[in-house]
């Protein structure tokens, strides 16, 4: 089976965000939730003559925010390339300490994990996130198996018209 990504660096989880973008559109669609992606900050350096340059910057958001039957909902959209683990370097220390501390306020909070080799995608909660990160802090293990997503973790899948039907995991 033929993968639908790019390997280059640039577009690296650009297919994984059209995926949602298109679920979340299905979802909005349907009246079933409204969930939106957080545009990425942009520093501008000059607007000359219309002509208008800039830079991309480290945002403090994850990549989407929303509701679902009254409960917020805040998640962020990871891929990997590694057949056995998800390495905990790919989640920023901002994003980490957002996605934990909506948690704790009662939102549903997660990550949404595609294992490029395997093409999977997986919804990682944050209760178990933050059981890996702080073993990883204590100098423990760096990354999360694979197993654990396998075991632990629900796997997202096209289904019912959707095209990554995440919600049913949440």
């Amino acid at each position: 089976m033929r993968k639908a990504y790019s390997p280059s660096h640039a577009n690296r989880g650009a297919v994984l965000e059209r995926l949602i973008d298109m679920t979340n559109q299905q979802y909005r669609n349907k009246g079933v939730a409204d969930i939106r992606k957080i545009p990425t900050p942009v520093q501008i350096t000059s607007n000359k003559a219309g002509k208008v340059t800039g830079y991309t910057t480290k945002g403090e958001w994850v990549d989407y925010v929303g509701v679902c039957d009254g409960k917020t909902i805040v998640f962020d959209a990871k891929e990997t390339s590694i057949r056995t683990s998800f390495p905990l370097d790919n989640i920023s220390e901002h994003q980490y300490q957002l996605l934990s501390s909506w948690r704790k306020q009662g939102a549903w909070a997660f990550l949404l994990v595609q294992f490029t080799k395997h093409d999977e995608v997986y919804l990682l909660p944050v209760g178990l996130l933050e059981r890996y990160w702080e073993d990883a802090r204590k100098g423990g293990r760096k990354s999360i198996p694979y197993e654990v997503f396998m075991m632990d973790c629900e796997l997202v899948k096209s289904e019912k018209g959707y095209v990554l039907h995440y919600l049913k995991s949440v």
